[in-house]
């Protein structure tokens, strides 16, 4: 048995130095940089409500979670590299479209509530899909998620109090939370990747120790945590078929329609090429930044060598 399969059978975790697999390294580029580019992509539709945050008070929370998504995305990248790929790769194959980010953030957010439903149900989606990477096979993803896992937890929450404030207000108030649900709920089943039976990458992710459970089982868990909560806020899930299961212990959920999914990802999403073509901008607009920094690095390492010289 090689030393990587040994690793994996003592529930260890593959450090960038250890030999590992070319699919094993592969698998890893793919899954990460996605993240990564879903952390920085999903940064424009919450960014799009700061300047029209009800309060100060939501603006200054709101600002600082736009900012963690950054953050996020930081680490991931960096953790990419670890696996000997260069971030201006990685980056110009998503401004191609030979990488993806979640179809999550193909999606308007038409009002104030729309924030709200992105905390609870996108991020509360995110948190059960990403708790279980904590664990992750290959050593510096698990170390980076610990920290992603526990921000998104405050964002979870700061959602679900906004929804909370919004279906406790005005009648007005209680729609705008409800129509949010209404129009987030079923993508945000979909994050999960689609059924096991047509999943392409699950069952080899498990048995890597990349994933620990799969896409139906997350759904299932998501599902289950997420309905109280709902009866909490006093908001319906858009599901007729979701009601209580003794036997299985679990709930019952309606049909998921994973067209729309696969549409999404193609590139057929509401909000596909406005997210793309603003990313490449500012990406674009940026190039002076990098620049300055990468010049600023040069001479810095060059007064260094002086020194020691």
């Amino acid at each position: 048995m090689s030393s990587f399969e040994d690793l994996l059978a003592d529930d260890g975790r593959v450090e960038p130095r250890d030999e590992m697999p070319d699919d094993y390294r592969r698998t890893l580029v793919r899954q990460i940089a996605q993240h990564a580019h879903s952390e920085i992509i999903g940064m424009q539709p919450e960014g799009n409500w700061i300047s029209r945050a009800p309060s100060l008070r939501r603006k200054a929370i709101l600002m600082a979670k736009v900012q963690d998504e950054a953050g996020h995305g930081l680490y991931l990248y960096a953790a990419a590299e670890t696996l000997g790929v260069d971030r201006e790769d990685l980056l110009d194959q998503l401004h191609t479209g030979r990488q993806k980010y979640s179809s999550i953030f193909n999606y308007p957010t038409l009002t104030w509530a729309d924030v709200g439903a992105i905390g609870w149900l996108v991020d509360g989606a995110a948190i059960v899909n990403q708790v279980p990477l904590c664990r992750c096979s290959y050593g510096p993803y698990a170390r980076a998620m610990i920290r992603v896992c526990k921000e998104e937890s405050f964002h979870q929450r700061q959602g679900f109090e906004i929804l909370h404030t919004l279906s406790h207000g005005t009648p007005a108030q209680r729609a705008m939370a409800q129509d949010a649900v209404d129009r987030y709920w079923w993508p945000a089943l979909m994050m999960f990747g689609p059924p096991d039976a047509d999943s392409p990458h699950s069952e080899q992710s498990m048995a890597w120790g990349i994933k620990r459970f799969s896409n139906d089982e997350l759904r299932q868990r998501f599902i289950d945590m997420t309905v109280p909560q709902a009866e909490a806020l006093g908001l319906t899930l858009p599901d007729p078929e979701l009601r209580w299961n003794a036997d299985r212990g679990h709930y019952d959920s309606g049909p998921i329609d994973f067209t729309e999914l696969f549409e999404v990802i193609k590139g057929n999403g509401p909000c596909n090429a406005q997210r793309m073509a603003h990313r490449v901008r500012a990406h674009e607009d940026g190039a002076w930044v990098r620049e300055a920094a990468s010049a600023y690095a040069a001479k810095h390492a060059a007064r260094t060598r002086e020194g020691a010289a």
